[in-house]
């Protein structure tokens, strides 16, 4: 294992991933997923909440709806909507990595131009009007690197140009702030109505910035349904997600009807006493069988005893998560986007758990699901109630042993880079206050 570590390819990743860390960019937004800790485990924490106890239960109860809707609310305003967080930590931290003197108000000024870009107003039939969430979620979350990108370097233009409206030096400086941002945010504004006017021009009002994107990647997925497909799919998905943009929604939205359809065939076969048939879509379940998208969850297991401080508390709190599939904690804390030393183990554990879940069904050891179960559920749990057999039930965990040797040695060298790093700050802050 020690030869693996000192290996050239190893050696030259973990180069490439400090280079990575000192681009200002990137350094701010994983900043940003850190920040996030917080807003996504007080909402994983509802998530399960209301997942376990199911809208059945709520039935039992009188004005169930209210009861269900208030306990739900949580995750609508913090898992729900990510995408409006991630824009604010980024905005924040990018502006003041760049030395910009308000990094606050430009935090708030990316989170306005990405509403007009991904807040799209709904009008009831009654003539309300709501937001929809559709866009302010996980899946909006790459289209808001690029608003922030943008409004933050709009700003600093103006500001290397003093273009802007001048206050005297008097008046209090939160009112010089926001004169300041007047004249910037008014160009960052009409850039992105121009943009999103046009998308919605070319497609006749069909699509808006956020949907045109998710449908040019989305549009030749489906053709890729077979073995081979499926194989691409797993693996570009989580791709994606290394670069913050969620593949799972992309490519899940492509593969769920033709995965329910499956169910719903072998439900069929097996009424009527015939042989359930495998499907090529099934394997779509190997890229979280262990622990959510990119089967994270050995990952937390290794960090519940790290030596690094910043991996052994994102590790504590998101183990328990991982169990019922949410992995965010993990993806955000450690964090895997745009980290190349986590994020080789997260995309090669997909192919290589597809292939074994292959193997498996192909002898008999797995059989394909014929009772459809959509619910959010611990390890296993799915897999014995869409199948009734223990066989399937236990797959999740045996797929432990497989991911964590795939993470392990990107692990020990993540560690090993993070356990430098905290002793270098401690000594440093040490120098500080001798």
């Amino acid at each position: 294992m020690d030869k693996l570590f000192e290996s050239a390819f190893m050696k030259k990743l973990q180069t490439f991933g400090q280079k990575l860390g000192s681009n200002l960019f990137l350094t701010s937004l994983q900043a940003a997923m850190m920040s996030l800790m917080g807003i996504i485990m007080v909402g994983a924490i509802f998530q399960i909440m209301v997942s376990v106890i199911g809208p059945d239960m709520f039935n039992l109860i009188e004005r169930e709806s209210m009861i269900y809707n208030l306990l739900y609310l949580p995750y609508q305003f913090t898992m729900n909507s990510l995408s409006l967080w991630v824009v604010i930590f980024f905005a924040y931290n990018y502006s003041k990595n760049l030395k910009m003197k308000s990094p606050l108000m430009h935090a708030v000024d990316a989170l306005v131009c990405f509403l007009v870009v991904a807040g799209l107003l709904i009008t009831a039939e009654t003539g309300a009007v709501s937001i929809s969430m559709s866009y302010l979620g996980a899946q909006g979350m790459f289209i808001g690197f690029i608003v922030v990108y943008i409004s933050v370097h709009i700003e600093k233009y103006c500001i290397d140009h003093n273009i802007r409206i001048k206050m005297p030096s008097v008046v209090p400086p939160f009112l010089q702030d926001g004169f300041s941002a007047i004249v910037p945010l008014f160009f960052s504004v009409t850039f992105f109505i121009i943009i999103n006017g046009l998308v919605l021009s070319v497609s006749h009002g069909a699509l808006n910035v956020c949907s045109g994107f998710m449908l040019l990647l989305s549009a030749p997925l489906g053709a890729l349904t077979s073995i081979p497909g499926m194989f691409i799919l797993g693996i570009f998905a989580t791709l994606l997600w290394c670069f913050g943009i969620h593949g799972t929604m992309i490519v899940g939205t492509v593969l769920t009807p033709m995965l329910l359809q499956s169910i719903a065939e072998n439900g069929a076969n097996h009424a009527a006493g015939e042989p359930l048939v495998f499907y090529p879509v099934i394997l779509w379940g190997a890229i979280a069988a262990v622990g959510g998208t990119g089967n994270t969850l050995p990952l937390a297991i290794l960090g519940l005893r790290s030596k690094s401080k910043q991996i052994n508390a994102i590790a504590k709190v998101s183990a328990g998560p991982g169990w019922f599939g949410i992995n965010e904690p993990l993806a955000f804390g450690m964090p895997i986007m745009y980290n190349p030393i986590l994020c080789i183990p997260y995309v090669l554990s997909v192919p290589i758990i597809m292939i074994l879940m292959l193997i498996a069904f192909k002898v008999g050891f797995l059989q394909p699901g014929w009772i459809a179960v959509m619910a959010l559920l611990p390890m296993g749990f799915s897999g014995y109630l869409s199948t009734l057999r223990w066989q399937n039930a236990i797959w999740d965990y045996l797929m432990i042993i497989p991911a964590f040797i795939i993470y392990y040695p990107f692990f020990k060298i993540y560690e090993k880079q993070l356990i430098a790093k905290e002793k270098s700050e401690e000594a440093a802050k040490e120098l500080a206050t001798s």
